[in-house]
């Protein structure tokens, strides 16, 4: 049973909106954090927000006032809020959960699921 599962990726024209889902279950819920990451090819993967412990949320600088995680902590649910897409926001994203160190905005050591694509065209 796969313990971390996105949804809601697709394409989407720049200035416009996306919002992520993930659901996690089993030991990837036991974690102090949750997040988000995405990949390109060609390029380092990259932690994009994250949310831990009563609710602190840290993001990258390039996702900054455009992006919003949040969570349903008593569904093992956590959300990404894209606005005003850019297409060098297109990538692979991922859901993490349970990270090394409880940080998830690091992206390293945690549960994953199998990515959902965002496209932004321009």
């Amino acid at each position: 049973q796969e313990e971390v599962v996105e949804s809601g990726g697709g394409t989407v024209q720049a200035g416009g909106s996306l919002r992520l889902s993930c659901k996690v279950s089993g030991d990837a819920a036991d974690g102090y954090c949750m997040g988000w990451s995405r990949e390109v090819p060609g390029h380092e993967r990259e932690g994009v927000a994250a949310i831990e412990g009563p609710g602190t949320t840290t993001y990258a600088d390039s996702v900054k006032g455009r992006f919003t995680i949040s969570r349903d902590k008593s569904e093992n649910m956590v959300y990404l809020q894209m606005d005003s897409l850019k297409p060098e926001d297109s990538g692979m994203y991922y859901c993490l959960a349970n990270c090394a160190g409880g940080d998830c905005l690091r992206a390293i050591g945690c549960y994953r699921g199998r990515g959902t694509q965002v496209t932004v065209s321009s």
